[in-house]
């Protein structure tokens, strides 16, 4: 059992892009990374061996919240934890259930204690504390796992942004606390990512990242920047979180978002993304392509026989044509939501792939600008 590492094999020379490898006792992630979301065990419409044979992912998400609420902690310690009962054998992160507690905000409450909310399932009453957290996450078996942080939401008032950032920092002291009175259940190491917060305050923003590397941790995260705030306004804060962050260790943004979002996060120093954009999306008929963005329900593509991108290396959109695809969609058949998700998670994965690649080459920036309005186009 080893604490996560990371080591920084290149910066850009002209932005603040990085390459980097993170090493867990699931195995390695080469950065910048994305992450294909998980929420309940699962990647919607997308099986283990297609993430694996088709999307290439490196590191999977799981969710708190809806895991402990379906199946349940004695069923995934009775598994042997999320690795064992979803049969996915590399890198697994798991988001604390923050931001499902705060999307909740008719039906909770937040104390000192925790967060008090109701089960979108059946109603019933729970109580997150960040001892209870950091419990659950135990259980799941996350080789990442996140503080329990509360996501303010934007706009909100100074006040109420500094006292909801005081709040976060205090739960992760006791986060930390639990997580070292805790043994690891399954024979590996867990790790602990701190989050900043502090909404669109610089001053709040500055606070956060600085109490947060104070506390050395393996990684650490960038939350509240994709919940409604101008694009300039994320990237700026993001920016911010960076310069403040520990350069020696990794930088996830969280919730973060379109490919061009991603591009232009990396360049301000960004290492993990994630995002439900990708198989949401597509399950809504938007492909996201090397040549732009495509709806796929659009008559133009009724007759387009050509495949749905030949741009990367994935056998579904190698294989598929568009006009195939969107037969499918409008059919209402299954397996269009599939064909849809991997592809879309197949292009997030070979896009930080060239970031990569670009950032090692020494020429990312002329790449990303060429990149960012091919992407942005629709087709």
């Amino acid at each position: 059992m080893a604490t996560l590492q990371f080591e920084l094999q290149q910066t850009d020379g002209l932005s603040k892009a990085r390459a980097g490898r993170i090493s867990t006792d699931h195995g390695e992630i080469l950065t910048p990374i994305f992450m294909p979301v998980g929420t309940a065990g699962s990647v919607k419409a997308v099986t283990q061996q297609q993430l694996k044979e088709d999307i290439n992912a490196q590191i999977i998400l799981g969710n708190t919240y809806h895991l402990y609420l379906r199946p349940g902690l004695e069923v995934l310690q009775a598994a042997g934890g999320l690795h064992k009962f979803n049969g996915w054998d590399r890198p697994i992160l798991t988001d604390s259930g923050g931001y499902q507690v705060f999307s909740l905000a008719n039906n909770r409450k937040l104390t000192e204690e925790g967060a008090i909310f109701q089960s979108h399932i059946d109603g019933s009453t729970h109580l997150f504390s960040p001892e209870k957290v950091m419990d659950i996450q135990r259980v799941i078996g996350g080789d990442i796992i996140m503080a329990f942080d509360e996501c303010p939401p934007y706009p909100s008032e100074y006040d109420y942004a500094k006292k909801s950032m005081e709040l976060t920092h205090r739960w992760l002291d006791r986060c930390f606390k639990q997580l070292e009175s805790t043994p690891d259940l399954y024979g590996y190491t867990q790790n602990l990512f701190p989050i900043v917060q502090g909404s669109t305050y610089k001053d709040l923003r500055k606070a956060s990242a600085a109490f947060v590397a104070s506390k050395n941790a393996a990684g650490n995260a960038i939350g509240g920047l994709s919940v409604g705030e101008p694009t300039e306004m994320m990237y700026e804060f993001t920016a911010l979180c960076c310069e403040e962050l520990p350069v020696l260790k990794p930088r996830y943004l969280m919730g973060v978002g379109t490919p061009w979002n991603i591009l232009e996060c990396i360049a301000l120093g960004v290492d993990m993304f994630d995002c439900v954009m990708p198989t949401r999306n597509g399950r809504n008929a938007m492909l996201f392509t090397t040549k732009g963005v495509i709806n796929i329900d659009n008559k133009k593509w009724e007759m387009d026989f050509s495949v749905i991108d030949d741009g990367i290396d994935c056998a579904v959109s190698n294989y598929y044509s568009k006009a195939y695809l969107r037969h499918l969609m409008k059919s209402k058949e299954y397996l269009g939501l599939t064909i849809a998700s991997v592809h879309n998670l197949a292009f997030y994965l070979w896009l930080v792939g060239e970031a990569r690649k670009h950032i090692l080459a020494g020429d990312f920036m002329s790449w990303k600008s060429s990149m960012v309005p091919q992407l942005q186009q629709r087709c």
